[in-house]
């Protein structure tokens, strides 16, 4: 073997590595979502089937209804939180603030102590409002974890926004509101959608706040599948992951268009 050949060796075996930790665990959810009988010593499931699946989507499992749930959960988050974070990024990107980077990292604060005493606060707080175990109480709660995502990318779009645009169409005769409408806010715009794409996903797998706030009364995908792992069921825990998948993907590609590289290489430059 000659030398440039012996050079890609580590290069394959890396990219196998990073294969396998990639696509590993989804192929693992895969055999697990399909296998009726799987039994240790056997590499492999030894009974294939759908009775699981059957399982999942009877009636009484409440499947169809906790999907339909999470993605009206994850939707509204997304609108409450980019309905908060368009302002909140336009000024700290445009105006002069005072204290602009201690406000910044006040957005990250949920982020930097454990969730599970925070997120027991918080339910003992909307215990107090009757918030607790309703669609607008998890709602909240997302968007406390979501607004971290939505104001530094949208703080992040606004900043990349060609301002001598701005000011052409000032020059023209357009007014402040009439400029960000028609101008800054269309630039802004695919960086605000891959904002969106990440509080959606964000909010559709959050398991921790839903369960302090939202259980009993309310199901998501997320619960569901804890429930089932613990319960030491792998099948149906696998199958509820599978459908975790779905509106992510789906999300994802509904604003595909909104996301190419080379507008988002833009946001924050």
């Amino acid at each position: 073997m000659t030398m440039a050949a012996w050079r890609w060796i580590p290069r394959g075996l890396a990219l196998g590595a990073l294969a396998f930790a990639v696509f590993g665990p989804l192929a693992n959810l895969l055999l697990w979502a399909f296998a009726e009988r799987w039994y240790w010593p056997h590499a492999l499931p030894s009974q294939y089937g759908f009775a699981f699946w059957a399982r999942v989507f009877a009636p009484r499992a409440d499947a169809w209804s906790s999907l339909g749930l999470s993605v009206s959960i994850a939707l509204l988050t997304v609108t409450v939180s980019l309905i908060l974070a368009i302002p909140a990024g336009y000024a700290l990107a445009r105006r002069s603030l005072p204290l602009r980077g201690l406000l910044m990292l006040l957005f990250l604060l949920p982020q930097a102590f454990p969730s599970v005493p925070i997120y027991i606060n918080i339910a003992r707080l909307l215990y107090a409002f009757g918030l607790n175990g309703t669609v607008p109480g998890v709602v909240l709660v997302h968007t406390l974890h979501g607004l971290v995502l939505a104001v530094w990318i949208a703080a992040a779009a606004f900043a990349a926004v060609d301002r001598q645009q701005e000011e052409a169409a000032r020059n023209l005769g357009a007014g402040p509101l009439t400029t960000f409408v028609t101008v800054t806010l269309p630039a802004a715009l695919p960086g605000l959608m891959a904002s969106a794409v990440f509080v959606f996903l964000d909010s559709l797998d959050e398991f921790t706040g839903t369960y302090f706030v939202g259980v009993p009364d309310i199901v998501t995908v997320p619960l569901l599948m804890f429930n089932a792992a613990m319960g030491g069921n792998a099948q149906i825990a696998s199958i509820t992951a599978l459908i975790l998948l779905v509106p992510s993907i789906a999300f994802m590609l509904v604003i595909e268009r909104f996301l190419r590289a080379e507008v988002l290489a833009k946001i924050g430059g």
